[in-house]
């Protein structure tokens, strides 16, 4: 174990993997999501996609203890498992992908579909009406796909709860309850797969205590009189991550 920290820590641009996650950490306390958002672009710049995605997965499931029994208790649970059964179901085509395409068409699509949906959210269109059953599935489903391929689980269910009249607190809730249980999908399938290894394990050892101190501070940050902060604040995270995430950025 000691030899492999010790590969971890000659990783090329660990400070700013360190700085990276530590923010990811404040942001998914405050916001209940972004984990994803933040580190993917900077992550898949340093280390092979596959590493990224298992080094994250493994890091935002060691906060579970901190942030789960909250958003437990104020999730709309049986509304997050359909969510999930749609997204477990379709994570696997997702990871299957992640190992065979080339990344660069599908982050071009990915940031397309994401910029045309953020749009329409802050030029004040809203959801009014009810998805039930299948809907959520589909919904959920659309999550495990671009989760299992590109680490970006969040943002068709994070997009479908920002249009809704939903209010910050049970959004955040539901949110964070349903991230946890697409990083379980995510993980059996790479494990499956054999794509957990190398570098992973010991660098979300190294990575894991600094975004746990984000966390902590961004959820005592937290506060449901915050409403209209915590959508602006959504909506800023997601426009920097289509920026940020640009091939056109690449170095």
């Amino acid at each position: 174990m000691a030899e492999a920290i010790g590969v971890a820590l000659a990783t090329p641009g660990l400070a700013l993997l360190i700085l990276t996650f530590l923010a990811a950490g404040l942001v998914r306390g405050f916001a209940g999501f972004g984990t994803a958002l933040i580190i993917m672009p900077v992550a898949t710049g340093l280390v092979p996609p596959a590493e990224a995605v298992a080094t994250m997965t493994l890091v935002d499931m060691v906060s579970w203890a901190a942030i789960m029994p909250r958003a437990w208790n104020e999730a709309a649970r049986a509304e997050v498992g359909l969510l999930a059964a749609g997204a477990l179901c379709a994570a696997p085509l997702g990871v299957a992908l992640l190992a065979v395409l080339d990344p660069v068409p599908v982050r071009w699509v990915v940031a397309a579909a994401a910029g045309a949906t953020l749009l329409a959210l802050v030029s004040g269109w809203r959801f009014h009406g009810r998805v039930r059953g299948a809907g959520l599935a589909g919904i959920g489903g659309a999550a495990g796909l671009l989760g299992g391929l590109t680490g970006l689980g969040g943002p068709p269910v994070i997009l479908f709860y920002l249009a809704g009249p939903g209010q910050a607190a049970r959004i955040r809730a539901n949110t964070i309850l349903f991230l946890g249980l697409l990083d379980l999908g995510i993980l059996a399938n790479l494990v499956l797969r054999d794509m957990i290894g190398g570098r992973a394990p010991a660098l979300a050892l190294v990575l894991v205590g600094p975004y746990l101190a984000g966390l902590l501070a961004g959820q005592r940050l937290f506060t449901a009189s915050r409403e209209r902060f915590f959508r602006r604040s959504a909506y800023g995270i997601i426009a920097l991550a289509i920026l940020s995430g640009l091939p056109l950025f690449d170095r």
